[in-house]
Protein backbone atom coordinates (compact mmCIF):
# COMPACT_ATOMS: atom_id res chain seq x y z
CA UNK A 1 0.00 0.00 0.00
CA UNK A 2 1.25 3.60 -0.85
CA UNK A 3 1.43 5.66 2.78
CA UNK A 4 3.25 8.55 0.85
CA UNK A 5 0.85 12.32 1.16
CA UNK A 6 2.41 13.27 -2.40
CA UNK A 7 1.89 10.38 -4.29
CA UNK A 8 -1.63 8.93 -5.28
CA UNK A 9 -2.66 5.53 -4.45
CA UNK A 10 -3.82 3.18 -6.99
CA UNK A 11 -7.83 1.78 -7.45
CA UNK A 12 -7.84 -1.77 -7.71
CA UNK A 13 -10.94 -3.66 -9.17
CA UNK A 14 -11.06 -7.13 -7.19
CA UNK A 15 -13.17 -9.63 -8.60
CA UNK A 16 -15.25 -12.30 -6.26
CA UNK A 17 -17.06 -15.10 -7.05
CA UNK A 18 -19.98 -15.60 -8.88
CA UNK A 19 -21.47 -18.17 -5.86
CA UNK A 20 -20.96 -20.05 -3.30
CA UNK A 21 -17.61 -21.92 -4.06
CA UNK A 22 -13.99 -21.31 -2.15
CA UNK A 23 -12.42 -18.36 -3.49
CA UNK A 24 -9.03 -19.25 -4.49
CA UNK A 25 -10.80 -22.01 -6.46
CA UNK A 26 -11.67 -19.41 -8.94
CA UNK A 27 -9.77 -16.52 -8.12
CA UNK A 28 -5.79 -16.16 -8.46
CA UNK A 29 -3.25 -15.71 -5.46
CA UNK A 30 -2.84 -12.34 -6.92
CA UNK A 31 -6.43 -11.39 -5.41
CA UNK A 32 -5.27 -12.69 -1.81
CA UNK A 33 -1.64 -10.96 -2.17
CA UNK A 34 -3.51 -7.07 -3.14
CA UNK A 35 -6.48 -7.95 -0.02
CA UNK A 36 -3.83 -8.67 2.66
CA UNK A 37 -2.38 -5.60 1.77
CA UNK A 38 -5.36 -3.07 1.53
CA UNK A 39 -7.69 -1.54 4.25
CA UNK A 40 -9.71 0.87 2.15
CA UNK A 41 -12.78 -0.98 -0.21
CA UNK A 42 -15.69 0.71 -1.75
CA UNK A 43 -18.22 -2.56 -1.55
CA UNK A 44 -21.98 -3.25 -2.47
CA UNK A 45 -23.00 -4.86 0.69
CA UNK A 46 -20.35 -4.37 3.78
CA UNK A 47 -21.44 -7.85 5.29
CA UNK A 48 -21.04 -10.13 2.00
CA UNK A 49 -17.42 -8.45 1.85
CA UNK A 50 -16.31 -8.77 5.16
CA UNK A 51 -16.89 -12.61 4.88
CA UNK A 52 -15.51 -12.85 1.49
CA UNK A 53 -12.40 -10.92 2.91
CA UNK A 54 -12.17 -13.21 5.86
CA UNK A 55 -12.38 -16.13 3.45
CA UNK A 56 -9.59 -15.22 1.46
CA UNK A 57 -7.43 -13.93 4.08
CA UNK A 58 -8.67 -15.28 7.50
CA UNK A 59 -5.37 -13.48 9.44
CA UNK A 60 -6.57 -10.11 7.80
CA UNK A 61 -7.82 -7.39 10.82
CA UNK A 62 -11.45 -6.73 10.16
CA UNK A 63 -11.64 -3.47 12.25
CA UNK A 64 -8.80 -2.28 10.68
CA UNK A 65 -11.22 -2.53 7.42
CA UNK A 66 -12.38 1.46 6.32
CA UNK A 67 -15.66 0.48 3.99
CA UNK A 68 -17.91 2.62 2.23
CA UNK A 69 -20.99 1.17 0.04
CA UNK A 70 -21.95 1.96 -3.29
CA UNK A 71 -25.38 0.63 -4.25
CA UNK A 72 -28.33 2.11 -5.92
CA UNK A 73 -29.24 4.06 -2.32
CA UNK A 74 -26.05 6.29 -2.95
CA UNK A 75 -26.44 9.37 -3.74
CA UNK A 76 -24.28 10.87 -6.31
CA UNK A 77 -22.70 13.28 -4.87
CA UNK A 78 -21.33 11.15 -2.10
CA UNK A 79 -19.61 8.98 -5.47
CA UNK A 80 -16.74 10.99 -5.59
CA UNK A 81 -15.72 11.40 -1.77
CA UNK A 82 -15.05 7.45 -2.17
CA UNK A 83 -11.53 8.11 -3.38
CA UNK A 84 -10.62 10.59 -1.14
CA UNK A 85 -8.07 7.67 -0.03
CA UNK A 86 -6.00 7.58 -3.67
CA UNK A 87 -5.97 11.00 -3.37
CA UNK A 88 -4.22 11.13 0.25
CA UNK A 89 -1.48 8.01 -1.07
CA UNK A 90 -4.05 5.54 0.09
CA UNK A 91 -4.85 2.28 -2.40
CA UNK A 92 -8.67 1.37 -2.38
CA UNK A 93 -10.47 -1.64 -3.99
CA UNK A 94 -13.48 -1.89 -5.18
CA UNK A 95 -15.19 -5.56 -4.55
CA UNK A 96 -18.88 -6.07 -6.13
CA UNK A 97 -21.60 -8.47 -5.07
CA UNK A 98 -20.19 -11.34 -7.78
CA UNK A 99 -17.73 -11.10 -10.78
CA UNK A 100 -15.85 -8.12 -12.04
CA UNK A 101 -16.62 -4.71 -10.59
CA UNK A 102 -17.88 -1.95 -13.15
CA UNK A 103 -19.12 -4.55 -15.25
CA UNK A 104 -22.79 -4.32 -15.23
CA UNK A 105 -21.84 -2.98 -11.76
CA UNK A 106 -22.23 0.45 -10.46
CA UNK A 107 -18.21 0.37 -9.35
CA UNK A 108 -17.72 2.43 -13.12
CA UNK A 109 -18.72 5.42 -11.51
CA UNK A 110 -16.02 5.14 -9.11
CA UNK A 111 -13.76 4.10 -12.09
CA UNK A 112 -14.30 7.21 -14.08
CA UNK A 113 -13.99 9.89 -11.45
CA UNK A 114 -10.51 8.25 -10.84
CA UNK A 115 -9.46 7.97 -14.51
CA UNK A 116 -10.54 12.36 -14.36
CA UNK A 117 -8.55 12.91 -11.01
CA UNK A 118 -5.59 11.03 -12.03
CA UNK A 119 -5.62 8.10 -10.33
CA UNK A 120 -4.53 4.81 -11.90
CA UNK A 121 -7.01 1.90 -11.84
CA UNK A 122 -6.12 -1.68 -11.70
CA UNK A 123 -8.22 -4.54 -13.27
CA UNK A 124 -7.87 -7.85 -11.92
CA UNK A 125 -8.58 -10.95 -13.44
CA UNK A 126 -11.72 -12.99 -12.12
CA UNK A 127 -15.01 -14.11 -13.33
CA UNK A 128 -17.27 -12.39 -15.21
CA UNK A 129 -20.39 -14.05 -15.86
CA UNK A 130 -20.81 -12.34 -19.25
CA UNK A 131 -17.54 -13.38 -21.07
CA UNK A 132 -17.44 -17.03 -19.53
CA UNK A 133 -21.05 -17.68 -20.73
CA UNK A 134 -20.35 -16.45 -24.48
CA UNK A 135 -16.90 -18.29 -24.11
CA UNK A 136 -19.58 -21.59 -23.65
CA UNK A 137 -22.09 -20.69 -26.01
CA UNK A 138 -20.01 -21.41 -29.38
CA UNK A 139 -21.30 -17.80 -30.82
CA UNK A 140 -19.74 -15.19 -32.30
CA UNK A 141 -17.15 -13.63 -29.87
CA UNK A 142 -15.64 -11.77 -32.02
CA UNK A 143 -18.93 -9.33 -32.43
CA UNK A 144 -21.30 -9.43 -29.23
CA UNK A 145 -23.28 -6.71 -27.39
CA UNK A 146 -24.56 -6.88 -23.59
CA UNK A 147 -27.54 -5.29 -23.27
CA UNK A 148 -28.73 -5.40 -19.28
CA UNK A 149 -31.98 -6.55 -17.98
CA UNK A 150 -35.29 -6.57 -20.66
CA UNK A 151 -38.05 -4.51 -20.00
CA UNK A 152 -40.68 -6.23 -17.50
CA UNK A 153 -43.91 -4.78 -19.59
CA UNK A 154 -44.60 -7.54 -21.75
CA UNK A 155 -44.99 -5.89 -24.70
CA UNK A 156 -42.13 -3.71 -24.23
CA UNK A 157 -40.00 -6.81 -23.64
CA UNK A 158 -41.27 -8.61 -26.82
CA UNK A 159 -40.33 -5.50 -28.61
CA UNK A 160 -36.78 -5.39 -26.95
CA UNK A 161 -36.13 -9.39 -28.29
CA UNK A 162 -37.00 -8.18 -31.29
CA UNK A 163 -35.56 -5.88 -32.00
CA UNK A 164 -31.96 -7.50 -30.52
CA UNK A 165 -32.98 -10.30 -32.70
CA UNK A 166 -33.32 -8.05 -35.53
CA UNK A 167 -29.65 -6.30 -34.91
CA UNK A 168 -28.05 -10.29 -34.36
CA UNK A 169 -28.95 -10.70 -38.01
CA UNK A 170 -27.89 -7.78 -39.80
CA UNK A 171 -24.94 -7.60 -37.73
CA UNK A 172 -24.32 -11.31 -36.94
CA UNK A 173 -23.55 -10.10 -33.41
CA UNK A 174 -24.53 -12.31 -31.00
CA UNK A 175 -27.12 -10.39 -27.98
CA UNK A 176 -26.49 -11.20 -24.62
CA UNK A 177 -29.16 -10.09 -21.47
CA UNK A 178 -30.20 -11.33 -17.97
CA UNK A 179 -33.19 -11.18 -15.97
CA UNK A 180 -33.92 -10.95 -12.09
CA UNK A 181 -33.43 -15.00 -11.33
CA UNK A 182 -36.89 -15.35 -10.29
CA UNK A 183 -38.16 -14.48 -13.52
CA UNK A 184 -35.86 -16.43 -14.78
CA UNK A 185 -38.28 -19.45 -15.79
CA UNK A 186 -40.89 -16.81 -17.12
CA UNK A 187 -37.96 -15.35 -19.40
CA UNK A 188 -37.47 -18.68 -20.99
CA UNK A 189 -40.68 -19.30 -21.84
CA UNK A 190 -41.46 -16.00 -23.54
CA UNK A 191 -38.10 -16.48 -25.45
CA UNK A 192 -39.49 -19.76 -26.61
CA UNK A 193 -43.03 -17.97 -27.96
CA UNK A 194 -41.20 -14.38 -29.40
CA UNK A 195 -38.16 -14.96 -30.96
CA UNK A 196 -37.85 -17.19 -34.48
CA UNK A 197 -37.68 -20.62 -34.24
CA UNK A 198 -34.48 -21.54 -35.76
CA UNK A 199 -32.70 -18.29 -33.45
CA UNK A 200 -30.01 -19.89 -31.51
CA UNK A 201 -30.28 -19.24 -27.85
CA UNK A 202 -27.51 -20.20 -25.24
CA UNK A 203 -28.71 -20.31 -21.44
CA UNK A 204 -25.92 -20.34 -19.23
CA UNK A 205 -26.40 -20.65 -15.50
CA UNK A 206 -24.62 -21.18 -11.89
CA UNK A 207 -21.36 -20.55 -14.18
CA UNK A 208 -17.89 -21.52 -11.73
CA UNK A 209 -20.76 -23.72 -9.50
CA UNK A 210 -20.88 -27.06 -8.97
CA UNK A 211 -24.61 -26.78 -10.49
CA UNK A 212 -22.79 -25.10 -13.79
CA UNK A 213 -25.41 -25.37 -16.77
CA UNK A 214 -24.53 -23.83 -20.66
CA UNK A 215 -26.43 -25.46 -23.23
CA UNK A 216 -26.87 -23.86 -26.52
CA UNK A 217 -29.97 -24.97 -29.38
CA UNK A 218 -32.48 -23.64 -31.32
CA UNK A 219 -35.67 -22.11 -30.17
CA UNK A 220 -37.66 -24.76 -31.22
CA UNK A 221 -35.21 -27.21 -29.63
CA UNK A 222 -35.86 -25.00 -25.99
CA UNK A 223 -39.66 -25.36 -26.17
CA UNK A 224 -40.73 -27.39 -23.84
CA UNK A 225 -36.89 -27.53 -21.73
CA UNK A 226 -37.09 -29.38 -18.57
CA UNK A 227 -34.88 -27.24 -16.47
CA UNK A 228 -35.37 -25.17 -13.92
CA UNK A 229 -33.66 -21.56 -13.70
CA UNK A 230 -35.43 -20.52 -10.97
CA UNK A 231 -33.30 -17.86 -8.31
CA UNK A 232 -30.24 -19.42 -10.26
CA UNK A 233 -28.22 -16.62 -11.71
CA UNK A 234 -28.40 -16.89 -15.66
CA UNK A 235 -27.32 -15.21 -18.67
CA UNK A 236 -29.27 -15.21 -21.73
CA UNK A 237 -27.60 -15.03 -25.51
CA UNK A 238 -29.41 -14.98 -28.90
CA UNK A 239 -27.64 -15.08 -32.32
CA UNK A 240 -30.58 -15.43 -35.12
CA UNK A 241 -29.70 -16.97 -38.15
Amino acid sequence: MTSESNTKGKLYLIPTTLGEVEPLEVLPLSIKRVIENLDFYIVENEKTVRRFIKRISPKKSQPSLKIQVLNKYTLPEEIPTFITPCLNGYDVGIISEAGCPGVADPGADVVAIAHDKGVQVVPLVGPSSILLALMGSGMNGQSFAFNGYLPIDKAEKKKALKDLEKRSKELDQSQIFMETPYRNDKLLADLTTILAANTQLCVATDITLNTEYIKTQSVSQWKGANIDLHKRPTIFILHAQ
